[in-house]
């Protein structure tokens, strides 16, 4: 299992390619299979998870090509066709769900277009326990019929779906783009009441407002879908990955460096702008991205509370805690969205950090500098939180289990060596 060493000390300068965003992606692709045209999403991200996906819709069906250019370190995958003339299976197995919570976003696909579907009850990362009873309880009101038995989703809709109005209790992002799925070839109109705002749920609707759906409320907490006979194939680019725009502002911050991220838009980061803006980190839009800085010599510390959008993501807590812990001061970090979301802070600590946990929120006390240790990733976003601990730790900081940050991470350690950190990967 491979490691990845960082010696720290270095500020890093220069710039970094901002990805398409991995959780945009993933619904994106499973919209292939509402048609039998070709989809042709481009800024596709090379990662682990978008091969699962890409996997798990090749054994329904999907046929999927690469068309991007090879890039001059032989990076392939910018543009990805997708097409599913036939569903030559209804049935989402155990081996591949368990490696991806995004894989219930077939669900949906599936029973719209083929009106029954098995899919195992997910996995991902263990951060908190992210039921789909949402997703289960929104199918229903359209018409399907659910069963839970074997550790399967067994779902039926013997007569097609059908509009309705359906109110979510809790906020809910995958919940919102499955029944957005759903709801475009079901008979009538679907109300999405409470439904999320994130930019990703958005960059979803407009692709599927380009393969033909009629959708209104885009961006707001009420969407409106009139369903259609029919969904054609589409051309969409993939917006920016504003979580690895966040991560890669912090380790400009956290190094004091100066790092310009290339296609970045400051549009989908106002939250985490006016955050680090209060941390005394300067954002400057360019005609390119964004420009990440201090503003001074120091890292202030600030209160956050992790909120749905456009409130601080919590994708982004654990990035956010490593840098408040070389800052002046102390902060308050309150986690609202995921129950078992501070597994960083143990590894944090065995660095020399100052956290105290107290129930869902952590106070952070600056210190004045890390030592680098031995540490293990628990899930996607604590492993970049120790890689961003590692840049600005004394000494060598060796990271396990990096299997995690290659599931949301494209070429992060290439990225990084690109503006001047000492990192590499280590093939065990």
């Amino acid at each position: 299992m491979d490691k990845i060493r960082i010696r720290g000390g270095r500020p890093l300068q220069g710039e970094i390619q901002i990805s398409g965003a991995k959780n945009a992606a993933l619904p994106l692709m499973a919209a292939a299979l509402l048609t039998d045209d070709t989809l042709c999403l481009s800024n596709l991200p090379h990662l682990a998870d978008i091969t699962t996906m890409a996997t798990l819709l090749a054994q329904l069906g999907v046929v999927i090509n690469l068309n991007g250019q090879s890039t001059d370190d032989g990076h392939i995958g910018r543009v990805l066709d997708l097409r599913c003339r036939d569903i030559g299976s209804t049935r989402a197995d155990y081996d591949l769900v368990r490696k991806m919570r995004a894989s219930i976003l077939v669900l949906g696909p599936l029973l719209a277009r083929c009106g029954q579907a098995q899919v195992s009850l997910p996995g991902g990362c263990a951060i908190g326990t992210r039921p789909v009873d949402l997703h289960l309880k929104g199918l229903t009101q359209l018409g399907a019929e659910i069963d839970l038995r074997e550790g399967y989703i067994h779902a039926t809709a013997p007569r097609g779906l059908q509009g309705a109005r359906i109110i979510f209790p809790t906020a809910s992002v995958g919940a919102t783009e499955n029944l957005l799925m759903a709801a475009s070839l079901a008979r009538g109109r679907t109300e999405l009441v409470n439904a999320e705002r994130e930019p990703e749920i958005g960059d979803l609707a407009r692709c599927l407002v380009a393969m033909g759906a009629s959708i209104a409320g885009i961006g707001t907490e009420t969407i409106v879908i009139d369903g259609v006979e029919r969904l054609h194939g589409a051309r969409h680019a993939i917006v920016p990955d504003r979580i690895e725009t966040g991560t890669y502002a912090m380790a400009a911050a956290i190094t004091h460096g100066d790092i310009e991220l290339i296609g970045a838009d400051p549009g989908l980061i106002g939250a985490v702008a006016e955050v680090l803006d209060r941390a005394q980190v300067r954002l400057e839009p360019t005609n390119r991205g964004v420009r990440a800085s201090r503003k001074d010599g120091v890292i202030r510390g600030v209160d956050i509370i992790t909120e749905p959008y456009p409130g601080f993501p919590t994708d982004l807590q654990a990035q956010i805690m490593a840098m408040m812990t070389v800052a002046e001061g102390a902060a308050m970090i309150t986690e609202t969205i995921f129950e078992n979301r501070f597994m960083h802070v143990p590894e944090l600590s065995r660095m020399g950090a100052n956290i105290t946990v107290h129930g869902s929120s952590a106070m952070v006390r600056g210190v004045g500098s890390l030592i680098g240790a031995p540490v293990m990733a628990t899930d996607l976003r604590a492993s970049v939180s120790l890689v961003l601990a590692g840049l600005v730790a004394e000494g060598d900081t060796i990271l396990n289990r990096v299997y995690h940050l290659d599931r949301g991470y494209e070429r992060l350690t290439e990225k990084l060596l690109a503006c001047g950190a000492d990192i590499e990967r280590l093939k065990t």
